[in-house]
């Protein structure tokens, strides 16, 4: 499992999320809400947790 800190506008992380999730050798096991970046009002970040699609779960 990865887990993956994405930075950049809403609108890039929406997009990338979806790219993730439609991926065929990715599972996204979480992704968070946004985030705002201190400093910033044009740039948010979000987590995710990945992993390869064929891997089982040992939860």
């Amino acid at each position: 499992m990865l887990k993956v800190r994405v930075m950049g506008t809403k609108n890039d992380i929406v997009w990338f999320q979806k790219i993730l999730q439609r991926h065929p050798k990715i599972e996204v096991m979480e992704f968070s809400e946004l985030y705002t970046n201190k400093g910033t009002n044009k740039y948010y970040r979000a987590y995710a947790e990945v992993q390869k699609s064929n891997v089982k779960s040992n939860k």
